[in-house]
C-alpha cells in the first residue's frame, strides 16, 4: 500500500537484495572529534542513530579512511585498525534498532591528506602527480605498486566494515578526494596508463570497485559518490560525468551524484550549497546521468523540502534523495512527512552554523535544533517534573523554544509579546528570498507554541510589577535586544529607517539606499535590496565587511556581491546625515554619499533595563537569547530550550 501523502518518496527500493523502507538516504556526515585512537565514542554513536531514528531509510558515516596516508584531518574513522570493530558493531546495532540501514563511507585524502593530521611527519603524500600541495607538503606521484596496494585498502576496510554489521558501503570518488583526484583532468596531469583519457583517469576508481565488490562479495549494495560536474576551469563537466557514470553502471549498485571539488571556496558553496543558492541545485545532474545508466542514481544539494523530494522522485530525475543537515535540523521529518504533519518540519536554512561549530569548536550543533550535540544525554529522556505556572516575556526564537518546551513538559505557560507578532528580530526577514527557511522557522515554532497550548498575548507589553502580580513559579525573561543607533547630527531625519522597513513586500526604502553597518545583518540587508533593483552602498566602521558571518556564509556572500553593484565602504565612520545623504569619515578624508533611504544596521545590544527590572518577579527568573547578549538564533534557542527544562 503506498502511502497517501508522499507515495514515491515513501516507496520501498530494493539495491542489490537489500530493501530500504523509503528514498530519503542520509548523506555522509563525520565526526568532529573521536577517542584518541580515532574510534567512535559513545556521543558519535548516538548523534547518528538519532539521525537514523526519525524515518531515513539509511544513514551515511562519512570519511572512513582507508590507509593512514589519506587522513586529511585529525579526527576520521580509521578503517585500517581492526580495533575500529567494537564501536562499528555499537554503530550498526542502533541504526537496527531503528529499522535504518547502515552506511560507511570509505575515502582517502591523496594530495589532501596527511598534511593535515597529526601523522603528517611520519608519511609522504601520494596523489597523481609529483607537486607540492596548496599547504605547501610535497606529494610524490603514485607508483602502480602504490596504486594497487591502495585499491586494496579500500577493499579491506569494506571487508571490516561488513563484518561490523553495515549494510552498504559508500566509495567517495567525487569531491577532490584521491579517486577524484586521478578522474579529474584538473587535478591529474600523467601521461601513463592512470592518466590522459578519460578510460585512463577511471582505471583507478574502476579498480577500486572491483577490489571492494572482491571483498564484499556479488550480494552487498556498493554506492559510488561521483561529483555530476567539478565547477572549476579544467575540471570535467557533465557531459564528462555521464561517460564516467556509464563506466562503473552494473558494478556499482548506487551512481550518488554530488558536486564540486572541496579544496575551493567558491564551489564548497555549491558542494555544500549556501542559502543564496538555490534548493535542489545539483539535482540536474543526477538527472542528466540518470537518462543514460540503468543504476538507481541518488541525488542531494541543499534539499530540505519534502514536497521538492517527492516531485524529483516522482519525475524521475532521480532514485533516491540524499539529505545531511536536513537531517540535523529535523531528524524526525521524514516520520512527519509521512505522518502527514509536515506543516511541524523545522527545515534547514543553510546557515552554516553546523560546519562553523564542526570546524571551530569540535562539536556538533544545529542552529534550529538544540538536541543537536546532546544526543547521549537525551536517549533516555529527563525525570518528570512538577507542573508549575511559566510566563515568558518576549517572542523571538529563544522565547518560543522555551515556551514550547515548557508546555511539552507540562507547565501552563503564558508568553507576552508586545509586537503583533512573534519572531523577534527574524520578522524583518520575511521577504528576503534567501532567509525564507530562516523565516518559516518561526512560523513553525509559532505553530508548535498553539499546539502545545501556550497562552500568546500579542501587543501586550508587560511591566515587573504585572509580571510580578502574575504570580508565576518561573519567569523567562526574553526580551531581545534594541538596535545600536549612532549618534550623530541628523540620525532623526525622515530618511534614517530601521529594520522595519523591511517587514512588508515592497520594502519602505528609496532608490538609493545606504546601509549604515557591514556586518553580518547589514550585509545581508545590502545583498536583499540588490536584488530588487536598488543602488546601494554599505558602510562599515571596521576593516572588513561581515566580520561576524561564519566564513563559508562570508564565502557565499562574496561570491554575490563580486558580481553585483554593490559598493562596500569599510574603516568609514558616519559622521552627518544631511538633506543629500550620510557624510562620512574615511582614510582619505570626508565622502558624502548621497541617499534617499539611510538603513540603520549597526548592531543590537541587549535591553538590560528591562531585563534586569524583571528580576525577582518570581521566585525563579531565567534570562533567554538576546536579553543575555545580542548573539545568534543557534545561542538563543538553545539557551530557551535548556532553561526550559531547568524548571
Amino acid at each position: 500500500m503506498k502511502n497517501k501523502y508522499f507515495p514515491n518518496l515513501a516507496s520501498p527500493i530494493t539495491i542489490n537484495g537489500v530493501t530500504f523502507k523509503n528514498r530519503i538516504f542520509g548523506a555522509p556526515m563525520s565526526n568532529p572529534e573521536l577517542d584518541p585512537d580515532c574510534h567512535m565514542r559513545e556521543e558519535d554513536i548516538a548523534f547518528h542513530a538519532n539521525r537514523g531514528r526519525g524515518g531515513l531509510a539509511s544513514v551515511c558515516i562519512g570519511l572512513g579512511i582507508v590507509e593512514a596516508v589519506g587522513r586529511s584531518h585529525t579526527k576520521e574513522v580509521i578503517l585500517y585498525d581492526d580495533m575500529s570493530l567494537p564501536s562499528l558493531k555499537r554503530m550498526a546495532n542502533e541504526f537496527h534498532k531503528h529499522n535504518c540501514k547502515a552506511t560507511m563511507e570509505l575515502a582517502h585524502g591523496g594530495k589532501f591528506g596527511a598534511a593535515r593530521s597529526h601523522a603528517a611527519a611520519e608519511y609522504s603524500l601520494i596523489g597523481p602527480n609529483d607537486e607540492v600541495n596548496a599547504q605547501g607538503v610535497p606529494v610524490k606521484a603514485m607508483t602502480d605498486e602504490q596504486i594497487e596496494a591502495t585499491a586494496q585498502s579500500f577493499g579491506d576496510a569494506a571487508k571490516l566494515v561488513k563484518e561490523a554489521g553495515f549494510d552498504m558501503i559508500l566509495i567517495h570518488g567525487g569531491h577532490g578526494w584521491l579517486l577524484g583526484q586521478f578522474a579529474s583532468p584538473y587535478f591529474n596531469r600523467r601521461t601513463d596508463k592512470w592518466g590522459g583519457s578519460l578510460e585512463n583517469r577511471m582505471r583507478f576508481s574502476l579498480l577500486v570497485i572491483d577490489k571492494v565488490r572482491e571483498a564484499v562479495g556479488p550480494d552487498f549494495p556498493i554506492e559510488f559518490r561521483m561529483s555530476g560536474e567539478e565547477c572549476i576551469p579544467g575540471g570535467y563537466d557533465v557531459k564528462e560525468a555521464v561517460e564516467m557514470a556509464k563506466m562503473i553502471d552494473g558494478k556499482v549498485d548506487i551512481i550518488h551524484v554530488s558536486a564540486g571539488i572541496h579544496e575551493n571556496d567558491d564551489v564548497f558553496v555549491i558542494t555544500h550549497p549556501s542559502m543564496m543558492i538555490e534548493h535542489g541545485c545539483n539535482v540536474h545532474l543526477a538527472a542528466e546521468i540518470k537518462k543514460h545508466v540503468k543504476t538507481p542514481v541518488a541525488t542531494l544539494g541543499g534539499i530540505n523540502d519534502v514536497d521538492m523530494m517527492e516531485e524529483i522522485i516522482a519525475s524521475g530525475k532521480a532514485d533516491i534523495v540524499e539529505v545531511a543537515r536536513q537531517s540535523l535540523c529535523d531528524p524526525y521529518f521524514p516520520e512527519k512527512a509521512f505522518s502527514g504533519k509536515k506543516e511541524d518540519i523545522t527545515q534547514c536554512c543553510r546557515c552554516y552554523s553546523c560546519f562553523f561549530n564542526y570546524l571551530s569548536n569540535r562539536n556538533y550543533c544545529c542552529a534550529f535544533n538544540p538536541v543537536i550535540g546532546d544526543e547521549l544525554e537525551h536517549k533516555y529522556g529527563f525525570p518528570a517534573t512538577t507542573p508549575k505556572k511559566v510566563v515568558v516575556v518576549g517572542g523571538g526564537p529563544g522565547g518560543m523554544e522555551a515556551a514550547v518546551t515548557a508546555a511539552q513538559r507540562g507547565h501552563s505557560v503564558t508568553l507576552y509579546e508586545k509586537k503583533d507578532r512573534l519572531g523577534g528580530q527574524i520578522v524583518h526577514e520575511q521577504y528576503i528570498p534567501f532567509k525564507k527557511d530562516m523565516y518559516h522557522f518561526i512560523e513553525v515554532l509559532a505553530a508548535r507554541c498553539e499546539k502545545e497550548g501556550v497562552e500568546v498575548h500579542l501587543n501586550t507589553e508587560v511591566t515587573p510589577e504585572q509580571v510580578e502580580a502574575m504570580g508565576a513559579d518561573v519567569v523567562i525573561s526574553a526580551v531581545g535586544a534594541k538596535p545600536v543607533v549612532p549618534q550623530i547630527p541628523g540620525i532623526d531625519s525622515k530618511k534614517v529607517v530601521g529594520l522595519e522597513a523591511l517587514e512588508s513586500e515592497k520594502p519602505a526604502v528609496g532608490q538609493k539606499v545606504v546601509v549604515l553597518g557591514g556586518g553580518l545583518v547589514g550585509s545581508e540587508v545590502g545583498i536583499y535590496l540588490d536584488m530588487l533593483g536598488k543602488d546601494v552602498t554599505i558602510v562599515e566602521m571596521k576593516d572588513t565587511w561581515a566580520a561576524d558571518s561564519y566564513w563559508m556564509h562570508k564565502v557565499a556572500l562574496d561570491k554575490y556581491i563580486r558580481d553585483s553593484k554593490i559598493q562596500i565602504k569599510v574603516s568609514t565612520t558616519a559622521k552627518e546625515v544631511t538633506e543629500q545623504g550620510l557624510l562620512c569619515d574615511t582614510p582619505d578624508g570626508e565622502l558624502l554619499l548621497e541617499a534617499d533611504t539611510i538603513l540603520l544596521a549597526a548592531g543590537m545590544k541587549a535591553d538590560r533595563a528591562l531585563a534586569d527590572e524583571l528580576y525577582n518577579t518570581a521566585p525563579r527568573v531565567f534570562e533567554v537569547g538576546d536579553a543575555i547578549k545580542a548573539g545568534r538564533v543557534v545561542d538563543a534557542v538553545k539557551v530557551g530550550y535548556y532553561r526550559a527544562l531547568d524548571i
